[in-house]
């Protein structure tokens, strides 16, 4: 699991551990296991809310682990054209690569560590797609897809992109160097992610080492959420059990915990975490596929939108199926 790695921990800025004598560490309120499923033209996902309460994730709505899988030469595969309006995604790759496009001429290609966050805000046609090279040969393929709601405000913003390079995210280690921390938005401690968030969010991936806990300092106004990408270990201060597929939701405080068991599988040499939270939105949301609303007749207007083309068209320069995203 490469994304972003460091050879000396001890080099990196420290996420100092906040004070128990003045600090509230959170508990966990629920462990939920993501079911699998298939999204688009067939790729695997987890399932990373299902069966969690919309309010204990706002200001987030779906989250899919995409992957972790090993595609043989010719099965790689992604998802057709499809629109989207109200909120943002985030495409966060861990492993293998991944190719966007979209009506608005914005798009590129992500890697081991990149992310790529894309405001759909009033709308556009999108496509995600594995680069022709790695159709051919195959390879490991292991990424999250986040979407973040947007404000009753902003659902009707100019679509736009962010293209956030590995080599970007802010890094830092617990003050023991047990753990590395990517900070890829919001601030954990003195360390700030380099992504533009319309809603005050935070996101990292965390990667403790076999026996590690890492303690990090949260906004007391935002919720907390952790899901584990891989390996086992434990979450909060009664050290509930969280293993790779499960998503753990924490209650009330200005810190989290997180720790690794002494002994991981073979396969993933740390607990790997991915680390969210924002402040709630607390608006009414109306959902159908890929459209985010408030209400049920913006939803309807949305799909008129998308039927009379008013989400854009396909680029010339692309071929696919125009067809509807979960």
């Amino acid at each position: 699991m490469p994304a972003v790695t460091v050879e000396d921990l001890l080099a990196l800025p420290r996420v100092d551990t906040p004070d128990p004598q003045t600090t509230t560490e959170r508990p966990v309120l629920s462990v939920t296991t993501a079911p699998k499923g298939f999204e688009g033209e067939g790729f695997p996902v987890r399932r990373a809310f299902a069966g969690v309460d919309l309010r204990a994730l706002d200001p987030f709505i779906h989250m899919d682990q995409m992957g972790e899988v090993e595609y043989a030469p010719g099965t790689p595969k992604g998802t057709p054209w499809h629109p989207h309006r109200g909120f943002e995604t985030v495409t966060y790759m861990i492993d293998g690569e991944m190719a966007h496009a979209d009506s608005h001429g914005g798009g590129g290609l992500i890697t081991n560590g990149d992310t790529q966050w894309m405001t759909a805000g009033s709308g556009l046609l999108h496509i995600e797609t594995p680069p022709e090279h790695l159709v051919a040969s195959g390879g490991l393929f292991h990424g999250l897809q986040l979407w973040v709601n947007l404000p009753k405000a902003n659902k009707f913003l100019e679509p736009r992109y962010q293209d956030i390079r590995a080599g970007n995210v802010a890094l830092a280690t617990t003050p023991d160097g047990g753990a590395l921390i990517r900070v890829i938005a919001g601030q954990i401690g003195d360390q700030t992610g380099p992504g533009s968030t319309h809603t005050p969010i935070n996101l990292a991936h965390v990667s403790i080492s076999p026996g590690a806990s890492a303690t990090l300092p949260w906004n007391p106004r935002f919720n907390a959420l952790a899901f584990a990408l891989a390996g086992s270990g434990t979450a909060g201060p009664s050290a509930q059990p969280l293993n790779s597929g499960q998503l753990a939701v924490f209650g009330h405080g200005d810190s989290i915990t997180l720790s690794a068991n002494s002994v991981q599988d073979s396969r993933h040499q740390n607990l790997e975490v991915f680390v969210l939270g924002g402040q709630p939105i607390r608006e009414p949301i109306a959902m159908y596929g890929p459209f985010v609303m408030n209400t049920k007749s913006e939803l309807v207007q949305a799909y008129e939108d998308f039927q009379q083309g008013r989400l854009g068209t396909i680029p010339t320069a692309h071929s696919g199926v125009t067809g509807s995203s979960a």
